[in-house]
Order: structure tokens, then sequence, then C-alpha cells
């Protein structure tokens, strides 16, 4: 990857983090106290939870050894392995490396937060229509959805792709 590349990965990875970092800031001075908050109708929805397992509460039932472990010294060790495999890949396209910062991005602006808050995530919103709702998620949890999506669709048939060019 080259250096151009290298920095549009960074400035990518620093924003998931900054964006996620201030609006969970900004979510617990409005929601605190236990008040939400519905726009159009219903379908969008805040309130403050606090996680302390991964995305949508996976493994929050662990002992706390265990999710320590898992949650604040694999995950990073993790993202740092995959990050250091997709540079050392020669055709890796330009959508794949921005899926890459934003998994990343995601991945390291909720560790942080666990590293912040005693090991919990902050959660934030909901969307949903009628009975059907999402669990309650925040910015980093998108991010890293994002992502893998992207991920998934340029891993697929990157050979045709305009945007598969080596980089």
């Amino acid at each position: 990857m080259n250096r151009r590349h290298w920095h549009a990965f960074l400035f990518v990875l620093a924003s998931c983090v900054g964006c996620d970092h201030a609006s969970k800031r900004v979510a617990e001075a409005l929601l605190a106290g236990g008040g939400g908050l519905a726009l159009v109708g219903d379908t969008i929805q805040f309130q403050l939870a606090e996680n302390p397992g991964a995305f949508m509460s996976l493994g929050a039932g662990l002992p706390e050894p265990v999710r320590q472990i898992l949650l604040l010294g694999l995950v990073p060790l993790l993202l740092a392995v995959v990050c250091f495999s997709f540079a050392r890949l020669r055709r890796t396209s330009r959508a794949q490396w921005l899926a890459l910062a934003l998994i990343a991005g995601g991945g390291i602006g909720n560790w942080l937060d666990r590293v912040l808050h005693d090991g919990t995530v902050t959660d934030f919103v909901s969307i949903g229509l009628g009975g059907l709702r999402t669990g309650i998620f925040n910015l980093a949890d998108l991010a890293v959805v994002a992502g893998v999506c992207l991920l998934l669709v340029t891993t697929g048939d990157s050979s045709s792709s305009a945007d598969s060019r080596p980089i």
C-alpha cells in the first residue's frame, strides 16, 4: 500500500473512533437520567444502555475474567493482525481498504470505550418498524457492520470492479 492510501486508511479509522467517542458523550449528556427520545414516530429511538458484551450484548453473560480477556485483550490483537495481514496483500482494492478502516475504527472505538468505562460500551440507538426492532447499538457498531458488508461485497467479485485496481 502506498503512503497516500495508508493516510486515507488512517483518516477513516481515526474519524470512526472520533465520531463514535463524540456521539457517545453527546448521548450520555442528553439522555442521562433514563429518559429516552423517539424520532420519526417510534422508528428511531435513543436511550442509554451500558453493554458489557460485544455486538448486541454477545458474551455479556460470560464470567468477568473471560470477558476481559476476550474484549479488552484479544479484540485489539485481532484487529492488528487483520490490518497487518491486509497490508501484506498485493491486490487489495480501495473499497476493501475502506471496509477494513471502518471495521478497525469501529472496533477500536468500542475497545477504547471499554477501557474508559470499566469494561462496558455505551450504546444508545435502536431502529424499528412496528414490532420489529434492532437491539441498541452505537456508531462503532454501525461502522463495523458497514465495513463487513462492504468487505463481503468487494471480495465476492473484485475482478470485475473498476475499484479493484491494486493500490
